[in-house]
């Protein structure tokens, strides 16, 4: 991919929202193969539950490096996000395909002040969504996608 500009990064209290829902995920699953092993006697749990425990731990080891890949810019025509540490994804969002723009605020991400930004197009293939930007950030930049999706649609 050309360098075709400054690529704007994600809060890095982002990463601290990505590593509770793992640790949440990583308990959840622990505590139901403790049971299935200990209460119902199955040995095939444990080993199970821990394999996911391990790939959880692996991943929380791999998430900083995988909230520093996750960046957007806005250029000229379009939108262009990215993500992946190992297999990349670069997505370009013309504005004026742009149909729905939308804030999600989780729990934890609404206790640091953060929101994901989604976009939605005809093509559902190119649903695209921004996490972890600060809650004034995202509320600009959704302000300003929908000025610039109505324009270029009136253009049409």
């Amino acid at each position: 991919m050309p360098n075709v500009g400054e690529w704007k990064r994600v809060s890095p209290k982002y990463l601290v929202v990505e590593i509770v829902g793992t640790i949440i995920f990583t308990l959840v699953v622990a505590a139901i193969t403790c049971v299935m092993w200990l209460v119902w006697d199955q040995l095939w749990a444990a080993w199970v539950g821990g394999a996911i425990v391990l790939i959880c731990l692996v991943t929380v080891v791999l998430e900083p490096r995988r909230v520093r890949s996750i960046g957007y810019q806005l250029r000229a025509d379009d939108l262009l996000f990215r993500r992946g540490i190992m297999f990349q994804r670069f997505v370009s969002v013309p504005y004026g395909r742009m149909q729905l723009v939308d804030i999600t605020r989780g729990p934890v991400a609404r206790w640091l002040g953060l929101a994901d930004l989604k976009f939605v197009t005809a093509a559902a293939s190119t649903g695209v969504s921004i996490p972890g930007l600060p809650e004034s950030e995202a509320d600009g930049l959704r302000d300003r996608l929908v000025e610039l999706a109505e324009s270029r649609r009136a253009g049409l």
